[in-house]
């Protein structure tokens, strides 16, 4: 056990002894026996005679060759083959044998509903057969797919088809040649029947792409916008970085068991079939949205992870915080930029800033880790796009493109480190980043607190702004970064604006700005420009001013979030919730009688900070206090903005289905005014001022908004709506869903996660009926999610019910799942690994049951290293 708990650690790397220049890959597909033979091509590096050490498990080794003589003298681990005594260039044959039915890790080959299917990011291609499996050794990889034909029409693989020949026992031999050497990570084989959607693209120069989405038989009509979006996606990404695509086909496979949500395989993208699968009936206008982002982003990974990929696993903010912020500007450029980065910021101030607060804190590249899978964190991938963000932010369009094409011109074809990426950007731009490079090294969410001062005499503004950074688990040293701040100064009268960029090197520094007008109020941090916390102290009435003056959308809606916060933490100290104030239920009254342009905007202008926003604010987090306070604005809300919420709904007009902007905001803002009125009916403070807007008026709007609605979003805002408010109305409704659309996974996973958001005790007997339905299974991660994961994020009260039932139950799910899916599991564990940020009671609940989760027998590397630090 103590070999299988080796901690793994960047400053430990060293380059390959040996490189491999090419791989053949024969797979003679059988569920329980698929045989691999596998032909590299392999050479020493360097002047030295190390062994040759290969990485490999779960499979049985049924020989090995070295240049075509059988090898005896070799020796074998769990985990690897060592080869010793080798000449320095040579061909190694090695042949294996796999049980893809029983590989419920779901990572290297198995099988996925009738379909065989692989996964190899971060070590599954170790699963497959003996191999150097790390990022920095690329291969050209050829591979050859024996199957029988008529169960396996489609036999699929990375590059270009160059073989499909018909053998003479009927079976069928296909083969695929990729011919730009990659990492075995971004190895892929799909073998299944499925429908085919089909289409080109032409790019730039001329060339024309074959595009071919597979999908489970009947859905091909639904994979039509994911087609369309990968189109989009890709002349963006020629139109704002200059990249084609290079292969002949691309191709994206939709599979219903996966752990991620997609994988960016060179030229055979496995997605998991949440994020491809999309109509009108079973996914709602943010399902759309997704599909398109994460179709984005598995594209873009083309340049920004196969051409250039990381040299090892703790480089993987490379590809993937770079590749999250180049999918955030493409959905941005395909609808509003504002919404696009409103959606953005709730993931760092939610998962994020809970990371960097918990036992998990680590930087974007993390300096040591246990187990490769836990790196794939909301703190590399957002926190990381982030700090692209900011990079582009200090550099500019025009300063960040030059350092893009020099990272390319630089490093096509090479497996690179952060280093490089920022060493383009400041060598295209001339500009010295030095310090910048501490986001790479420094986990923690900075502090930002912001001081001014006003000279009416000598109409000047002074701005004073101070960082700090906690100290986080991870022990790193805190040293000031640099911030880049966007700042607007506007008067009161609005006919003074200014914009500025501001830029915090030292732990403080006061700006200063002359000729400014008197009574001007100071936009801070405007677009999120660095990912922080901010501390100022700023009156009601000023955030109202922005609110509704700030040039920036998002500064507009920080301000209302800002607002609610202060109003919370008010609450907390008082020990009960405030009223809220006159002057911002005026506000709101005025967004529900004469909405904004944007519809959608306005919704978020609208809508309360969830539990989880607000809990980020506090080191030991009041959960009682949040969630009592939440629960009473929201019914506060409902009695005294009744008569507006329902003219509000009843003046937007409904029009059959589209996913188009207008409509978006048009649903969005239905369902903000539908949430609000199922409070008033479960509160019963209802007006009595207000005869046409009683409950048995909202219950009929409720009803009717459900049984009219022609598209899962709007069906979904009144479930939604009624389980929240507990009104009695819900499970008919849900019971309607499940007997008319039930079979469909996605429409089983979303009336499942609405079911346990139910937040009272009766959940508990709800969750132990959905695990026996017959479309549930413990081995399918979407499964499993759809309750677990949705219970423990989007169901606080429950969750963090003060006997810890809610604690156990997530427990006892996380040590049943770890035996047979470690990936999943500890992705589960999450919610409770921040256990010492609750109240005394609380912390000792959710100790006891990780605890005894540490204890488990034959725990995962994947949960023990996540249990083991938070109770460390």
């Amino acid at each position: 056990m103590s070999q299988s708990r080796q901690i793994k650690r960047l400053a430990d790397y060293q380059a390959p002894a040996f490189l491999t220049h090419s791989i053949e890959l024969e797979f003679v597909l059988d569920p329980a026996a698929t045989q691999v033979t596998a032909i590299s091509k392999i050479s020493r590096q360097g002047a030295h005679q190390l062994p040759l050490m290969l990485d490999g498990h779960g499979f049985e080794l049924l020989g090995i060759w070295l240049n075509n003589v059988p090898l005896t003298d070799y020796q074998q681990t769990d985990e690897q083959l060592v080869l010793s005594q080798l000449p320095d260039e040579f061909e190694l044959k090695i042949v294996t044998q796999l049980n893809p039915a029983e590989n419920t890790a779901l990572e290297g080959l198995y099988l996925s509903g009738g379909a065989y299917c692989t996964q190899c990011e971060a070590e599954g291609f170790r699963r497959i057969t003996y191999y150097q499996d790390r990022p920095d050794v690329l291969a050209v990889f050829t591979t050859h797919i024996i199957a029988d034909g008529k169960s396996y029409p489609h036999l699929l693989s990375n590059g270009n088809l160059i073989a499909d020949t018909l053998l003479a026992n009927g079976q069928r031999r296909v083969s695929w040649f990729d011919p730009f050497p990659k990492p075995c990570y971004l190895f892929a084989l799909v073998a299944g029947d499925f429908d085919e959607l089909t289409d080109s693209y032409t790019t730039g120069s001329g060339r024309e792409v074959a595009l071919k989405f597979y999908v489970d038989k009947g859905n091909q009509q639904r994979a039509v916008f994911a087609l369309e979006s990968l189109k989009r996606a890709m002349l963006w990404d020629e139109q704002e970085f200059g990249l084609e695509y290079d292969l002949d086909i691309y191709m994206v496979v939709a599979v219903d068991f996966f752990n991620m949500g997609a994988m960016e395989n060179k030229g055979l993208n496995v997605f998991n079939s949440k994020y491809v699968l999309a109509n009108p009936q079973t996914a709602t206008d943010v399902d759309y949205f997704n599909i398109e982002s994460i179709i984005g982003h598995e594209y873009f990974h083309n340049w920004t992870g196969n051409r250039v990929t990381c040299r090892d696993w703790f480089q993987l903010s490379l590809k993937e915080g770079l590749t999250v912020f180049r999918d955030q500007q493409f959905s941005a450029a395909m609808g509003s930029p504002t919404l696009c980065r409103i959606d953005a910021i709730k993931t760092i101030r939610t998962a994020q800033f809970a990371e960097d607060a918990g036992p998990m804190a680590h930087p974007i590249r993390p300096e040591q880790v246990l187990e490769m899978n836990n790196f794939y964190t909301v703190t590399v991938y957002d926190k990381g796009a982030e700090v692209i963000r900011m990079q582009h932010t200090l550099l500019g369009q025009a300063g960040f493109r030059r350092g893009m094409d020099l990272y390319f011109q630089r490093f096509d074809g090479k497996a690179v480190t952060c280093d490089d990426f920022v060493q383009a950007m400041q060598d295209a731009n001339e500009r010295d980043f030095s310090q910048f490079r501490r986001w790479y090294q420094q986990a923690g969410t900075p502090q930002l607190r912001v001081t001014s001062a006003q000279d009416d005499a000598l109409a000047s503004f002074t701005l004073t702004l101070q960082q700090h950074t906690d100290a986080t688990a991870d022990g790193s040293p805190k040293l000031p970064l640099v911030l880049p701040v966007r700042l607007e100064l506007i008067s009161l009268d609005l006919s003074y604006r200014q914009q500025h960029l501001l830029v915090l090197t030292e732990e403080r520094q006061s700006f200063v700005f002359e000729q400014v007008p008197a009574n001007v109020r100071a936009v801070v941090l405007a677009d999120f420009s660095a990912p922080v916390k901010l501390l100022q102290q700023i009156s009601l009435d000023d955030l109202l001013f922005i609110a509704a003056n700030a040039s920036d959308g998002v500064a507009r809606w920080d301000a209302m979030q800002q607002i609610w916060s202060d109003l919370v933490r008010q609450s907390v100290v008082a020990a009960h919730p405030v009223l809220i104030p006159a002057s911002l239920l005026a506000m709101f009254r005025q967004l529900l009688d004469q909405p904004l342009d944007d519809l959608e905007f306005t919704a978020e202008l609208l809508a309360l900070p969830g539990f989880d926003t607000l809990a980020e604010q506090y080191p030991q987090i009041p959960v009682d206090s949040i969630l009592d306070t939440l629960q009473s604005f929201r019914q506060q809300i409902a009695s005294q903005l009744t008569a507006e919420l329902t003219r509000c709904y009843q003046r937007l007009p409904r029009q059959p289905y589209q996913y188009q902007s207008m409509q978006v905001g048009i649903r969005k803002l239905q369902s903000l005014c539908l949430g609000y009125l199922a409070q008033a009916i479960s509160a019963t403070v209802i007006s009595q001022k207000n005869a046409a807007a009683d409950s048995d008026v909202i219950t009929q709007l409720l009803q009717q908004h459900y049984l009219q609605a022609d598209n899962m979003t709007d069906r979904q805002a009144t479930l939604t709506a009624a389980v929240q408010a507990g009104l009695d109305l819900a499970q008919p409704l849900l019971l309607d869903l499940l007997e008319k659309d039930g079979h469909d996974p996605l429409i089983f996973d979303k009336w499942a996660s609405l079911q346990v958001s139910l937040p009272t005790e009766k959940v508990f007997e709800l969750i132990e009926n959905i695990v026996n339905y017959p479309q549930f299974s413990w081995n399918n991660p979407n499964r499993v999610r759809a309750v677990f994961s949705a219970f423990s994020h989007y169901n606080p009260q429950q969750f963090h019910r003060a006997d810890g039932r809610g604690y156990q139950l997530l427990a006892s799910i996380v040590g049943k799942i770890d035996h047979s899916n470690p990936q999943l599991a500890a992705r589960l564990v999450t919610p409770l690994l921040s256990w010492k940020r609750y109240d005394e009671a609380r912390q000792l609940l959710i100790q006891q049951q990780l605890g005894q989760l540490r204890d488990q027998p034959g725990l995962s590397n994947d949960l023990f290293e996540k249990v083991a630090r938070s109770l460390s």
